[in-house]
This record gives structure tokens, C-alpha cells and sequence, in this order.
């Protein structure tokens, strides 16, 4: 009871370690319905997202009060190419975890560049200030669509990181599984 005590974690009653509420440690030991719901919510909004700027800058600079400048055009096209860019890396990525709940990837392959969420430019606040309140509402819903994919997918490396470290032990790694199986 002392080791557990000190450690900070209350001891169960008779004082030993069933190894109950342990930390998740790879992609597989996350619950595959929950995972399916996330990745299932952020797949549509992505796509309604996608939907949502295709429409709007296929109408190009219409109704965008002060785009009349030239130089003003060139941001709003480089915006527009931003928004896409983000919107279809997530994409891409999400799509990657599907074919890995339906087992057409395995874990080892989620750390391939391939399947990763691809790099982004973020666009600078000031850049988008003369822009419809429309255009800010899609440059900024796909800086957060994108930033909370990054750490779904940052969180699953971490997950993936403690995996590998905790199952060097083939003893470890067969617990384990006997607990996951009850």
C-alpha cells in the first residue's frame, strides 16, 4: 500500500494493483465504436465544410466588398486555396482512419507519411480582416477543423509512443490481452 500511496494513487481495498483503469496505449486498445463516432463526426463536417467553401469560392470575389484591388483578388484566391488545402488534408486523413477501422491498414501503417494529417499554412489574422464576414467564417472553421485533427492525431502517436515502449514485455503484452478479453 505504501508504493501506491506515495505515488499519489489511492490503493484499491485489500491493496493491490488489478490494473483496471489503465492509461490507453495504442490506436487498437481505443474503443472502436467511440473511434468510429469521431472520426464519423469530423468526416461530415469536413465535407459539409468542403461543400460549403466549394460553393462559395467558385463564386469568386462577388459580393466581397474591397476585392476589387488586384492585389486584394490575389489574397482572396490564396485564402480560398488555403481553406481547400486544410479542408482536403483532413480529409484524407480521416479517410485514412476508416480504412483503418475496417482493417484495410493496419496500426503500423498510420505512421507512414502517407496516412498522415499533411502540413497546412495558416493564414494571419490581419490577411483576412478585409474579408466578408463569410469568407472569415470558412478561413477560421477549417484553422479549428484542422487544429483539433492535429491533436486527435498527435494524441493517437502518443498512444501509438506508449504502446510500443510498454509492450516490450511479452509477459506484459499477454496480460494485456487476457484483460482486454474480460
Amino acid at each position: 500500500m505504501g508504493q501506491r500511496a506515495k505515488a499519489g494513487r489511492a490503493p484499491l481495498t485489500d491493496g493491490v494493483d488489478y490494473g483496471i483503469c489503465k492509461p490507453m496505449r495504442s490506436a487498437a486498445s481505443l474503443d472502436r465504436g467511440l473511434h468510429r463516432r469521431l472520426v464519423d463526426g469530423l468526416y461530415i463536417e469536413a465535407m459539409v465544410m468542403a461543400d460549403e467553401a466549394r460553393s462559395y469560392f467558385d463564386r469568386g470575389a462577388e459580393g466581397e466588398e474591397g476585392v476589387t484591388d488586384p492585389l486584394r483578388r490575389v489574397a482572396f484566391a490564396c485564402e480560398s486555396l488555403k481553406v481547400t488545402t486544410r479542408l482536403m488534408h483532413v480529409i484524407a486523413w480521416l479517410l485514412s482512419q476508416r480504412a483503418w477501422q475496417r482493417g484495410e491498414i493496419g496500426d503500423a501503417d498510420l505512421a507512414d507519411e502517407k496516412y498522415r494529417l499533411g502540413r497546412a499554412a495558416l493564414t494571419e489574422p490581419a490577411q483576412a480582416e478585409g474579408f466578408a464576414f463569410a469568407a472569415r467564417s470558412l478561413i477560421e472553421g477549417s484553422q479549428d477543423l484542422y487544429d483539433r485533427v492535429a491533436r486527435l492525431q498527435d494524441r493517437f502517436d502518443r498512444m501509438m509512443g506508449e504502446g510500443e515502449a510498454q509492450d516490450a514485455s511479452p509477459a506484459r503484452a499477454l496480460l494485456d490481452r487476457l484483460s482486454q478479453s474480460f
